[in-house]
């Protein structure tokens, strides 16, 4: 069985939100509680690594759950940040690393089962949900054109990788000095495959006020 590390992402400021959402309350619990509950009762899940925006709460998130092993400092940049938790993962242990939005409370077990099985057997894997509406490629508020969107999905979280090929993109990385705005980019970047699995329409992000009434309703549902 392969050993599974989560880096959990959860440093960004809520600027659109108005305050840190990861940490928004969602039912009685705050967003991020959600998310490390799902992954801490994961049977396959062996550790879990917390980024948040300072370090001052480790003490506290390594109390209250047996999983999480560090609580590390996020970085300017997404990428950043998960390469702050990806410091963490212990090589000699960790065959797949999922790296998850924390603001992402919604996720459930099949989801996870899903990359899970694909990263196994295809190293690097996304869940993603198809486009449904008409895309336009707009640009100075002029219509180009309609955008075949047979072929375009938005990407969920949690992606995953094996470690070899996830220390190899952010190597790469460095090497040329590039930042994108996933980790599946950064394995598109040196040539790598990235399996497409189904993802889940209620595993929304936090990203508004309004995101946190809808995610307080499907779990009222």
């Amino acid at each position: 069985m392969s050993e599974v590390s989560v880096i959990i992402v959860a440093a960004g400021e809520g600027r659109r939100f108005g305050s840190s959402k990861q940490f928004a309350l969602l039912k009685g619990k705050s967003v991020l509680d959600w998310c490390l509950e799902k992954f801490e009762s994961h049977k396959i899940v062996s550790n879990i690594i917390l980024v948040l925006p300072d370090d001052t709460q480790q003490a506290k998130y390594i109390d209250c759950y047996k999983k999480v092993s560090a609580v590390t400092r996020g970085g300017k940049m997404r990428q950043d940040s998960v390469l702050s938790g990806f410091h963490h993962v212990n090589p000699k242990k960790a065959d797949i690393v999922l790296i998850h939005d924390g603001v992402r409370p919604l996720i459930n077990k099949s989801l996870i089962d899903r990359v899970i099985k694909a990263v196994q057997k295809r190293g690097a894997a996304i869940p993603v949900i198809p486009v449904e509406d008409t895309v336009k490629l707009i640009e100075a508020k002029r219509v180009l054109r309609t955008v075949d969107r047979e072929k375009l999905y938005r990407v969920q979280t949690p992606q995953g990788f094996s470690y070899s090929v996830l220390e190899a993109a952010f190597n790469k990385a460095k090497e040329e000095d590039y930042c994108v705005s996933d980790e599946a980019a950064l394995v598109e970047r040196m040539g790598g495959e990235v399996m497409a699995v189904p993802g889940d329409r209620l595993n929304i992000k936090i990203t508004t006020p309004e995101d946190l009434r809808i995610a307080e309703a499907i779990i009222e549902d």
